[in-house]
């Protein structure tokens, strides 16, 4: 079964969620990874961008498909990962660090303690497989 860090919150959809100080970093899992392939592309929201929580923000081809992301929580998009644009194979080597997605600072501070800790991910993850 795919790793599932412990000090991440996780979306249905196979977004991760960390806080880091009042931002909060976000990107894929690796199950979704894995279910992409090689990714070849992403397509993420500039910096400024405004997100509301479970609403599309960009996508992410792969040799098998194209598949949209979304935001686990509503905010203001600060940072984006640019390095990604020139080597999106970042998100398939190590997508809970470098290949992170984007950063956001939230504005719903709820929003965050109501996603997925890490064994409810995994036994959602089982449900799938199962």
């Amino acid at each position: 079964m795919s790793q599932v860090p412990t000090d991440l919150r996780y979306t249905k959809d196979h977004e991760w969620a960390r806080p880091e100080g009042k931002l909060i970093r976000v990107g894929v899992t690796a199950y979704a990874v894995e279910q992409l392939g090689d990714v070849t592309l992403i397509d993420l929201p500039p910096t400024g961008s405004d997100l509301q929580v479970q609403e599309r923000f960009g996508d992410i081809e792969s040799v098998k498909t194209v598949s949209e992301v979304f935001a686990p929580v509503s905010g203001e998009v600060v940072e984006v990962n640019t390095d990604l644009e020139e080597s999106p194979e970042l998100v398939n080597e190590g997508p809970y660090d470098k290949g992170w997605l984007i950063l956001v600072r939230p504005s719903e501070p709820g929003e965050f303690e109501r996603l997925m800790d890490a064994r409810t991910y995994e036994d959602y993850l089982g449900s799938l497989e199962g």
